[in-house]
């Protein structure tokens, strides 16, 4: 979601005659898209300022000036406290109001040349009625073959160590038409992989065409995309597992341009520990859903993410994940060590984990995971798959691409296929990707 709203800033600041730049201490402007799912993600802000800071006041000495933003989902959850830290930052921005940075760099010119001067840092952290899709312009430059499309936003559930909801806002679902024009629009430039996007994307519940047509769900919306000719692969994420139903289900059966993985964060394998999470499902009901989406598609596999050490997370709810794990085998998983996040209702709780035990048990349920994901890796030896290549590598002759299960594939291929997805031997497996040939088809006389 990060990396969709960092593109979509630069195409707002297009038109202004902002171009990127990689080198930070030469820019006119430096904006910080921010994360708060996690302390150390939010503390490493904060660094990154200070460092940034000095850029700036080097410039200053050159009587050049840097506008140094802070966006994201830190900016509003942390709005006033980052003002009081860094009172050099100039814009403070939340992820559902960055479609007003034109304005607000228009609020800065108009201080800065005042004679007052700059003053306070301008703080835009307010939920606005309006979506700020209707106000993002086209994307203008593609880079690739595989681009995010975000088609729902925010988040009702409510989780009690999540910090979304507050951040993010409510649950929004886009059009069902917009989406499409955007799909569109990407695949006109190139575009052959999308992965739409949402904090909840299984719970979109769009209309089309300004609401003349109710009822559209996720598995529909897919099967709708699916119909642009050279779109040649769809992803999604980021599911809940109780938004999970059975035209999600159908459309892995059914589409073929749908890629048998799905994302479905769980958690916790312990149902103590996820009523205390508030979750709303069980581990039962998680594994009857796999159950439900393998019958579906034999061939689909599964990632998901643990917290360990939630507060209360004795050794027999750890030894219960331990065993939704073996009983689920999945390809990939995301894991982390709870983080305790401000207002939060997790976050007020007593019966903390000692960082040691959250430590020694974040070891074992990670050994365990990365036990399968090099097994699944392996068990793809031998095996022909679609591999959408997507670029060079960093050997000569060397293309990599994407498997259906989202590995990087290496092989040495021309560069003509590029963008083009063609079927491969795989030849190798390590814990992080995959190695191939090209298979060749032989041409056949009539």
């Amino acid at each position: 979601m990060n990396v969709y709203d960092s593109e979509r800033m630069a195409d707002l600041l297009k038109p202004l005659g902002f171009i990127i730049t990689e080198t930070p201490e030469a820019a006119d402007m430096v904006i910080l898209n921010t994360c708060h799912i996690r302390e150390k993600a939010s503390e490493k802000v904060y660094s990154e300022l200070g460092r940034i800071r000095e850029y700036k006041e080097e410039r200053k000495l050159n009587n050049q000036n840097m506008v140094i933003a802070v966006a994201g989902c830190t900016a509003q959850a942390e709005g006033e406290e980052i003002l009081k830290r860094a009172n050099y930052v100039d814009v403070i921005v939340g992820p559902q109001s960055y479609h007003r940075l034109p304005q607000i760099l228009a609020e800065i010119e108009r201080k800065t040349s005042s004679v007052k001067g700059a003053g306070r840092g301008i703080l835009e952290i307010d939920f606005p009625v309006e979506s700020k899709f209707d106000f993002l312009p086209e994307a203008t430059d593609i880079v690739g073959v595989t681009s995010f499309l975000s088609i729902q936003e925010g988040c009702d559930k409510f989780c009690h160590f999540c910090v979304v909801p507050y951040t993010r806002g409510a649950e929004y679902s886009r059009p069902v038409q917009d989406i499409y024009e955007e799909a569109c629009g990407l695949v006109e430039k190139g575009i052959r992989e999308i992965t739409l996007l949402g904090q909840n994307v299984n719970a979109y519940h769009g209309t089309f065409s300004n609401g003349q047509e109710e009822g559209w769900s996720l598995g529909k919306l897919i099967k709708y995309l699916s119909n642009i000719p050279e779109l040649q692969r769809i992803r999604y994420v980021t599911s809940h597992p109780v938004d999970v139903n059975q035209d999600q289900i159908n459309a892995h059966r059914d589409i073929e341009k749908l890629m048998p993985y799905l994302h479905l964060p769980i958690q916790s394998g312990s149902d103590r520990i996820l009523k205390l999470m508030n979750r709303k499902h069980t581990a039962v009901y998680y594994l009857e859903i796999i159950e439900k989406l393998r019958t579906a598609r034999p061939d689909i596999a599964f990632s998901s993410d643990f917290i360990v050490g939630y507060p209360g997370e004795t050794n027999t709810d750890f030894e219960d994940t331990l065993k939704l794990i073996e009983n689920v085998n999945f390809a990939s998983a995301y894991s982390f060590k709870y983080s305790p996040r401000p207002g939060t209702p997790a976050s007020m709780l007593d019966d903390q984990v000692p960082e040691e035990v959250k430590t020694e048990r974040l070891m074992r349920l990670q050994e365990l995971l990365f036990k399968q994901q090099l097994a699944f890796n392996e068990s793809l030896v031998g095996k022909r798959i679609p591999v959408l290549f997507e670029k060079t590598g960093r050997h000569e002759g060397q293309l990599v691409g994407r498997s259906p299960y989202l590995q990087s594939v290496y092989a040495e291929a021309s560069t003509r296929l590029i963008g083009k997805c063609v079927e491969m031997v795989i030849t190798k497996a390590s814990q992080n990707s995959l190695t191939g040939a090209v298979v060749i088809q032989e041409k056949i006389a009539v």
